[in-house]
């Protein structure tokens, strides 16, 4: 029977959403290959997370403290977890593909010796014989592997797996993890993170992405943001324009951004680049609107408007506030 050991992530003591994604994924696993999962968390003065994690029946959830995890750091985290999994003799070990699952999870794999399936958005085969599915060439061809090692590490796409529902009561078992300060060749100086009162774009029930085809940044807070503060929506954007320095770093969805699967994409002057596609052709409905009726953007729109979106968007506004 293997044991699998879900990866909790962590912020500032805020439990992550993206890891109970996870723990339907650990869940899975279990079902297929027998027995249940355990939980392991790390960080300095996470109590608060500990408990809440103790409500999604896991066998058991680990809280590893240590003042090097107070911020978090690639090296002292892998250092934790890597411990944990050996602590614990798991031969599963699951973790959300975000943008610190995929900067920490591979040091983890390299320090246990295990082989390693990033970005899986299905799980398949059975015990001794597990197969994972995972988009490869920027989301053009998906790919089943298999990892030949005793000791298997994933991460999940979020957005291709439930948050799980909580359930059940699990004990928490503290202890202190296992890090070398003198070993850590990084240490946390400052988070610059973008404050907001919209929704969090990767847990945002409706995004409004805006391209190059908005002409200036400027045109982010007088087109874009109105209609996105109307919708109750988060504000993505495309890599140009965040290379641009039109928006925040923080908006851009793609491959090499965050993947979203909201239930309502706007696509605004987005021509619909591969990379682009990638981090949001899961969403349950998309809208595009392009002046270029040839744009491959349409191509995966459930519905799509050639129009100058500086007229369609005033429009789309006034429709949707005659409906109030």
């Amino acid at each position: 029977m293997s044991k699998i050991l879900v990866l909790a992530e962590q912020q500032f003591g805020q439990l992550t959403n993206a890891t109970l994604h996870a723990v339907t994924a650990a869940r899975e696993l279990a079902n297929k290959v027998g027995g249940g999962y355990t939980i392991a968390v790390a960080g300095s003065g996470i109590d608060a997370v500990a408990q809440k994690l103790a409500g999604y029946g896991a066998d058991a959830v680990l809280q590893f403290e240590h003042p090097a995890l107070e911020n978090y750091t690639a090296q002292a985290y892998a250092q934790a977890f890597a411990g944990a999994a050996k602590a614990t003799g798991a031969t599963l070990v699951v973790a959300a593909a975000t943008s610190i699952g995929k900067d920490m999870v591979p040091r983890v794999a390299a320090r246990l010796g295990a082989g390693m399936a990033s970005d899986v958005v299905a799980i398949g085969g059975s015990a001794g014989a597990l197969t994972f599915d995972r988009y490869m060439w920027a989301g053009n061809i998906l790919g089943t592997v298999k990892i030949n090692t005793a000791i298997q590490v994933i991460t999940v796409q979020p957005t291709e797996f439930d948050a799980a529902a909580p359930g059940g009561t699990s004990p928490i078992e503290k202890a202190a993890a296992t890090v070398d300060p003198a070993s850590l060749r990084m240490r946390f100086v400052k988070l610059d993170s973008v404050k907001s009162d919209r929704p969090a774009l990767t847990d945002a029930s409706v995004v409004v992405s805006g391209g190059r085809g908005l002409k200036e940044a400027a045109n982010f807070d007088k087109v874009l943001a109105p209609l996105a503060d109307q919708l109750g929506a988060a504000i993505g954007a495309t890599r140009a324009v965040v290379d641009a320095g039109w928006v925040p770093n923080d908006w851009q969805v793609g491959q090499t951004g965050k993947v979203v699967a909201p239930s309502l994409y706007i696509a605004m002057g987005i021509s619909g680049a591969i990379q682009h596609l990638a981090g949001m052709k899961g969403s349950k409905t998309i809208v595009a609107i392009n002046t270029d009726p040839e744009a491959p953007i349409f191509q995966v729109a459930d519905y799509g408007l050639v129009a100058d979106l500086f007229e369609a968007v005033p429009a789309l506004r006034q429709q949707l506030a005659a409906r109030k």
